[in-house]
């Protein structure tokens, strides 16, 4: 994985030669760890003039679920307590002759910027933007891989608790023991916070699990993922608790399924992400479901759950291979619940069979 890392730094390097900029600070945790194969707390990493270094507080190890920093870089530990690793990153920088340091004006704050101006006056910093999160958007073989592996293990556990009996069970419960069994099948824990919401509260994105207890006839939505080896995919489902489904049950469900149907299918390189997110969007907008629609209808993952690129109304660019997205349309009634589903797909071409789909569990709707 050296070599990895050291391609990756050096596309960066390129972009930034080709802006002006001889030396780059990463500060953003993500976009540390994407470059240097892990992102120990507090540390930095500083892309030099003539070396590139690890900077971080102090003696750590984040080799814990695989993640170890690339052993071609040096890591550079701070002596004292208290320092911050991004200002020291930047005296090192002006050590190594740099004139010019990209800096990540997106994750400093205005005090941190002010500290790295002051202590190397001769620096003139400029702004590295979303250079890093650029390069994320298209993944390798072996972060898809990492992805796929997390996608099992949030299947096998939404799976195993659709095996057991729910009515009566709180959603936090229900919560807490998905967020258990993805941890028991391997992963480093969840990818978020996992959202499980009933009756009324069913089809709310992002809801957040109350002690409301599962009753018969409830819509029931689930969203979850798993993190393994810091990569992070998502799954949501809506089921109907201990009967039969009513007929609006039923008509809301198949909606929402086709209008999920209609965006995985605009999943092609060369799409726009904004015509991923209409062909979604028009399927509920037809129906009458205009109002209240959440502002995106999917959204790129990675090192972490909400990454570019972004599929909304606005959003500008298109699709690449190899660009794994979510796909996550939902209707909400207030009052009455509602029904989301939501899947990781990876895009790939026709010729390659279509898009990649990550989290296989059924969308039937199922009477649990």
């Amino acid at each position: 994985m050296s070599e990895v890392y050291a391609t990756r730094r050096a596309r960066l390097r390129d972009r930034c030669q080709a802006s002006g900029s001889a030396s780059a600070l990463v500060s953003r945790p993500a976009n540390v760890r994407y470059l240097a194969g892990a992102a120990p707390a507090g540390s930095v990493l500083l892309l030099g003039s003539r070396e590139d270094l690890l900077v971080s507080p102090g003696p750590q190890d984040d080799r814990s679920h695989g993640a170890r920093p690339d052993d071609r870089l040096r890591q550079h530990l701070l002596e004292g307590p208290g320092g911050d690793p991004a200002v020291a990153a930047a005296d090192l920088a002006a050590a190594q002759d740099a004139e010019v340091l990209a800096v990540e004006e997106h994750h400093l704050t205005v005090t941190r910027h002010r500290a790295l101006a002051s202590v190397a006056p001769r620096l003139r910093l400029t702004d590295l933007g979303s250079a890093v999160e650029q390069l994320r958007v298209v993944k390798d073989e072996e972060e898809i891989a990492c992805l796929r592996i997390g996608a099992e293990i949030a299947d096998q556990a939404l799976g195993e608790l659709l095996e057991s009996i729910l009515v009566g069970r709180t959603e936090r419960h229900l919560a807490l023991e998905l967020e258990r069994r993805l941890v028991d099948h391997g992963a480093d824990g969840p990818a978020f916070r996992t959202s499980v919401a009933t009756g009324p509260n069913a089809g709310s994105r992002g809801h957040r699990p109350t002690d409301r207890r599962v009753e018969e006839g409830d819509f029931l939505s689930v969203c979850l993922g798993a993190a393994y080896h810091g990569y992070r995919c998502e799954i949501g489902r809506t089921f109907v608790i201990g009967t039969s489904p009513a007929d609006w049950q039923i008509e809301l469900y198949d909606l929402v399924f086709a209008a999920q149907r209609a965006g995985r299918e605009g999943l092609v390189p060369g799409a726009a992400y904004r015509d991923v997110d209409r062909a979604a969007r028009q399927v509920l907008h037809s129906a009458g479901y205009a109002e209240g629609l959440e502002p995106v209808m999917g959204h790129g993952v990675g090192l972490e759950i909400d990454e570019d690129p972004q599929l909304a109304p606005s959003s500008m660019g298109k699709l690449d291979a190899c660009v794994p997205v979510t796909v996550e349309p939902g209707v909400h009634l207030p009052g009455r619940g509602g029904v989301r589903i939501d899947d990781t797909l990876v895009v790939r071409p026709e010729a390659d069979g279509g898009p990649e789909l990550l989290t296989i569990t059924t969308k039937e709707l199922l009477a649990l």
